[in-house]
C-alpha cells in the first residue's frame, strides 16, 4: 500500500515537474516577445501580397505575446489605413524607426516588403521613391542603437540592404535576393511573394533566426526550381553579437 502511494505520488511529482517546467518556458518566451519593438511596412499596393505579409507576421507576433503597442504597422493602401496602420511614406517609416524606444534587454525587428529598384533601394509607392540601404542604416542608429536588431528586406535586387552601413555587430539583415537579382511571387493571384511565403513558413519551426535563413533560403529555391527561375539568391548578413540569436517570439 505504502509503495503504491510513493509511486503514485512520485508520478504526480514528475507530472508537476513537466507542468512546472514547460509554464516556466512559455513564461521565458513570452518575456522575451514583450521586449520586441517593430516596424512592419507594405511599400507598395500594386499587389495584395506585401500587406498580407505584414498583416500575417502582425498577427503572430501579437499571438506570442507582442504588445500591440510595440507593433507598428505601414501600408500604401488606402483600404488598410486606420487607427492601427499608418502610410508607407518614407519619412513617416524612417521616423517611426528612428523613434522606436529600444532599451537595453529590447529587441528590434524591422520587416520591409515591396518592389526593389536595381541600385537604389526599396520601392515606397506613396512617396514615390526608392528607400536606401545607407537611409535605413541612419535610422535604425537612433532607433535601435545597438539592441539585437533584425530586419528583413524582401523584395528584387534587396542584397544591397546586407552590405555597408547596414551591416553592424548587433544586426541581423535578411533579403530575398542579391542585389543583382530579382525575386519572385509578387502576382496578383498570390497570397505572399516566394520570399514573405518562405520566411513565414520557416519562422514557426526554427529556433534561431540563422535558421530561419537557411529554410527560407531553401525553401525559395526549390520554388524558384520548379518554375525554372533564375535563382534570386536570398542573403544574409549576422553580426558577431547576434550570429547565433533566437527568434524570441
Amino acid at each position: 500500500m505504502a509503495s503504491r502511494f510513493v509511486a503514485g505520488l512520485s508520478s504526480a511529482m514528475l507530472i508537476l515537474g513537466v507542468f512546472t517546467s514547460q509554464a516556466a518556458v512559455n513564461a521565458a518566451t513570452s518575456n522575451l516577445a514583450a521586449r520586441w519593438q517593430v516596424v512592419l511596412a507594405a511599400g507598395d499596393d500594386a499587389q495584395p501580397v506585401f500587406d498580407n505579409a505584414t498583416r500575417a507576421l502582425s498577427q503572430r507576433l501579437a499571438a506570442a505575446g507582442v504588445p500591440a503597442a510595440n507593433i507598428h504597422r505601414l501600408s500604401a493602401s488606402a483600404a488598410e489605413l486606420g487607427a492601427a496602420v499608418e502610410p508607407a511614406l518614407a519619412g513617416v517609416l524612417l521616423q517611426r524607426i528612428s523613434a522606436l524606444p529600444a532599451r537595453p534587454g529590447d529587441r528590434c525587428l524591422i520587416f520591409l516588403t515591396s518592389h526593389g529598384e536595381r541600385g537604389a533601394g526599396l520601392w515606397l509607392a506613396r512617396s514615390n521613391t526608392a528607400l536606401s540601404p545607407d537611409e535605413l542604416a541612419q535610422a535604425l542608429s537612433k532607433g535601435c542603437a545597438a539592441v539585437p536588431t533584425v530586419v528583413v528586406v524582401s523584395a528584387c535586387y534587396s542584397g544591397s540592404f546586407a552590405v555597408g552601413k547596414m551591416a553592424k555587430p548587433n544586426r541581423i539583415v535578411l533579403t530575398a535576393a542579391r542585389n543583382d537579382r530579382p525575386s519572385f511571387g509578387c502576382q496578383v493571384h498570390r497570397v505572399y511573394n516566394f520570399f514573405d511565403e518562405c520566411l513565414l513558413g520557416a519562422l514557426p519551426k526554427a529556433a534561431t533566426w540563422r535558421a530561419v535563413a537557411e529554410d527560407s533560403r531553401e525553401c525559395v529555391r526549390r520554388m524558384e526550381h520548379a518554375l525554372g527561375e533564375r535563382p534570386s539568391e536570398p542573403q544574409a548578413y549576422f553580426g558577431a553579437v547576434v550570429t547565433n540569436l533566437d527568434v524570441g517570439f
